[in-house]
């Protein structure tokens, strides 16, 4: 299966992308790893790309049809690092030091939540919201109906695909930067080799760290927008859960306090 994953990435991304974008066929490839390149005045332009998902690579199933990875975008050379400060003080101050926040549990009040009140689990959530909403990144979800798939690689090749067309319509801004770092947990086997491939084939100046939600807030952004696409989805076709209508009251509030406002984040950088 994973040989099956991995052949049809490649056969997807094909020449162009390769002889564009980092390998040659009359040498050998540099894809994945840091060009050599001179830097005036030892500055580095750096892009930090952190990944969760929702859902997995198993069968359909109709309480969890869909299958989505979110790819949160920062530009290192914007600090955010007292707006992290200011997220951790208002947790702490609300009385809530909890690290990491998962919002998909927080809302349905499950596993470390099922102890919290309604309100206290709203006021958790919007600090995260309001922290996402605020910084300077930007955001893609890649989005596959699971019900659609025909067989065991078809997942992998929507994901490839989504994924190889955003980066020929954005690489040449993706290019400027001097080192692109990929964080993702690695959670999952199949998006894991799918994020490796991708990344070193369609790019030649990227390297990659394993990292937790604890670990980064940013980590914590991504499984919030993450979160907040899948809730789109079910709002748009009517398939809210009770604990999630609960929660936001209507599919009208979900979409006029969170979705419309998170929804400016979405990746905005020039092309």
């Amino acid at each position: 299966m994973i040989f099956l994953q991995f052949f049809a990435i490649l056969s997807l991304i094909g020449d162009d992308f390769g002889c564009r974008w980092g390998t040659s066929q009359s040498g050998p490839t540099t894809a994945g790893r840091y060009p050599a390149i001179t830097f005036l005045g030892g500055y580095m332009k750096k892009l930090c790309v952190f990944i969760d998902e929702s859902g997995d690579f198993g069968p359909y199933d109709q309480l969890s049809p869909y299958y989505i990875v979110t790819l949160v975008f920062h530009d290192k050379s914007i600090d955010i690092s007292n707006d992290i400060a200011r997220l951790n003080e208002k947790l702490q101050l609300s009385g809530f030091e909890i690290n990491p926040i998962h919002a998909g549990p927080l809302i349905r009040r499950e596993r470390e939540y099922k102890n919290y009140t309604l309100l206290e689990r709203k006021r958790i959530l919007n600090l995260l919201y309001n922290f996402t909403r605020t910084i300077d990144i930007s955001y893609i979800s890649l989005v596959v109906n699971k019900k659609q798939l025909v067989n065991d690689i078809d997942l992998t090749l929507q994901l490839s695909k989504q994924f190889s067309a955003f980066c020929n319509e954005h690489m040449e801004h993706f290019m400027t930067y001097d080192l692109i770092t990929v964080y993702y947990d690695y959670g999952q086997r199949e998006l894991s080799l799918s994020i490796v491939t991708l990344f070193s084939a369609l790019m030649n100046n990227v390297e990659f760290k394993k990292g937790t939600q604890a670990d980064y807030k940013l980590f914590q952004a991504a499984d919030l927008l993450c979160t907040m696409e899948l809730l789109a989805l079910k709002s748009e076709r009517k398939t809210l859960s009770k604990s999630e209508l609960l929660f936001f009251k209507s599919a009208k509030d979900l979409n006029k306090s969170y979705l419309k406002a998170i929804h400016k984040k979405r990746f905005h950088f020039p092309c």
